[in-house]
């Protein structure tokens, strides 16, 4: 199974936002979690004078979190990726990610 990391590209296979791509901003493995960019937005109040960032208050909209059951990371053409492996060519100081995918049938 392909592992999810932050700045991957992902795809909603379960759920109100199923068929929907997006990119990983941030993946909570306690929860079983993962925020994807514009997916899940949720609305919050916020009182005037709660927060600096906002003083105004008013209603404010996040992005808010996927169980990481519901998503699968997709490759650069677009296609699902079944596996990965991580490995390192000789000589290059990175790891690099392989893709590998499932046989089609």
């Amino acid at each position: 199974m392909a592992e999810i990391r932050k700045g991957d590209t992902v795809k909603v296979i379960a759920g109100k936002e199923k068929g929907k791509q997006g990119k990983v901003l941030e993946v909570l493995r306690e929860k079983g979690r993962v925020r994807v960019e514009k997916l899940m937005t949720v609305k919050r109040h916020m009182k005037k004078g709660r927060s600096q960032a906002n003083p105004e208050g008013g209603i404010l909209e996040k992005d808010g979190t996927i169980a990481l059951s519901n998503v699968m990371v997709v490759g650069k053409d677009g296609a699902p990726v079944r596996r990965e492996k991580i490995g390192r060519e000789l000589g290059a100081k990175e790891k690099a990610r392989a893709e590998k995918r499932a046989a089609a049938k």
